[in-house]
């Protein structure tokens, strides 16, 4: 009599293959591991949730101090701490859902050769929780903010693009998904590269308008620049709150092309190395 099983795993037959049924079946481990990320980074310290605004806190206060008075590097006259937390906080995001999926398979080797469930959620949890830090982070942004407002002599000025802040934020998810994949899977031959990962991220802020201004920048370096996706997110980030900056739609067309392309490459290498990764690691 032939044995019925109730779950039969296989390799994966096609490489860009989601899977969605599968990791939505898987949902509550995500919502596990999401909480892990949460509450156990911080569970045995003194200060515990309170690092979430901490963190950019003392960043933005460094920023104010190095860039804003001693290199007086124009903030399009905008308050100096609003200028620079605005682009603190969503570059944290995508910085945090990136060298956090960087390391997916060096990390959970021993999990991944052990237990059997879809690998993307572990990049996918990293994510959400990246989330979650980002929506606190947003709170002291927030409060900054309305403090601005009512004192009233900071001429601010949010903008209907308010409504498009959930697709920027999107945007940032995919990109750092989607780099955290490529990465992640090359790291599994290519060890170096997890040295060289956290160097790339502070290059890479430099080429984004996190401690200056697009309107600062002419010329050719402006278009070299602009094939930063991530300039051009940060930028209507900025100006959706305090109506200073570039809302280039062209930028956003391009940064929006260019994230599903480095989400469906990453979901392909990802996958393509999923397979026999336990060889290599």
């Amino acid at each position: 009599m032939k044995e019925k099983w109730d779950l039969i795993i296989k390799p994966q037959q096609k490489l860009l293959n989601l899977d969605l049924k599968e990791i939505w079946r898987y949902r509550d481990l995500l919502t596990l591991f999401v909480k892990r990320d949460i509450v156990t980074v911080y569970k045995q310290t003194v200060l515990g949730p309170v690092w979430f605004f901490v963190q950019p806190i003392m960043t933005m206060l460094v920023y104010v101090v190095v860039f804003g008075n001693v290199a007086e590097i124009s903030t399009d006259e905008i308050p100096k701490p609003l200028f620079y937390l605005s682009g603190i906080i969503i570059w944290n995001y995508f910085s945090e859902c990136f060298m956090q999926t960087s390391n997916t398979f060096s990390t959970n080797q021993d999990m991944f050769g052990k237990v059997y469930f879809p690998r993307l959620i572990m990049p996918l949890s990293k994510v959400v929780s990246g989330l979650i830090k980002f929506t606190i982070q947003f709170s002291l942004f927030l409060i900054v903010y309305l403090y601005f407002i009512i004192d009233g002599e900071a001429a601010i000025s949010a903008s209907l693009s308010l409504l498009l802040i959930p697709f920027f934020m999107l945007l940032m998810a995919g990109l750092g998904l989607g780099f955290g994949l490529i990465f992640t899977s090359m790291t599994t031959k290519y060890r170096d590269l997890q040295f060289l990962i956290q160097f790339g991220v502070q290059l890479l802020m430099y080429a984004t308008p996190i401690i200056y201004p697009m309107s600062l920048i002419e010329g050719k370096l402006k278009m070299v620049i602009s094939l930063n996706p991530l300039a051009h997110i940060v930028e209507a980030f900025k100006y959706s709150f305090l109506g200073r900056g570039e809302l280039s739609f062209y930028g956003l067309a391009y940064a929006t092309v260019f994230t599903i392309v480095v989400l469906i490459a990453g979901v392909l290498i990802f996958n393509r190395t999923e397979r026999n990764f336990v060889d290599t690691v």
